[in-house]
């Protein structure tokens, strides 16, 4: 092999590492949403329109899944246990292949993804990919805190 072959395998390693270094620290993380991001009013209308209440709860997430996806049930069983020690929490699921527009609507762009409202409808977060377990449960707590 040239050297200059070895100079590009080289070049291809280190940028595949680097993505998937940069994949691995995104992967699941819950981000904050700041009002000004996109369409707060829009994104609160199709929300609603998929079922969520968020003045029902202290903390709602909604949960776009397809259905051969295994990080999703492993995230909708999380959520259904966190649910039974919280009683605050109100979790909604939604196919994301029988709602193509609202999925564009909220740029969805892989399952799971997470929306996370507060009482007043507020998105407070947002997470795509299975959320780490010890943030999501930190994000639930500081909303709705744990019933015993």
């Amino acid at each position: 092999m040239s050297t200059v072959g070895i100079v590009v395998v080289a070049v291809a390693l280190a940028a595949t590492a680097m993505m998937a270094w940069w994949q691995h620290t995104r992967d699941g993380a819950v981000r904050s949403r700041s009002p000004e991001e996109g369409s707060v009013t829009t994104e609160r209308a199709v929300l609603e329109r998929l079922g969520a209440r968020p003045g029902d709860a202290d903390l709602t997430v909604v949960q776009f899944s397809t259905a051969f996806c295994g990080p999703c049930r492993a995230t909708k069983a999380r959520l259904a246990q966190l649910q039974a020690s919280r009683p605050g929490l109100a979790v909604v699921q939604v196919d994301a292949e029988s709602h193509l527009d609202e999925v564009r609507a909220l740029d969805v762009r892989r399952t799971p993804t997470l929306f996370y409202l507060d009482r007043s409808g507020a998105v407070v977060g947002r997470s795509s990919g299975a959320p780490r377990p010890d943030e999501l449960t930190a994000l639930v707590d500081a909303h709705v805190g744990i019933s015993r």
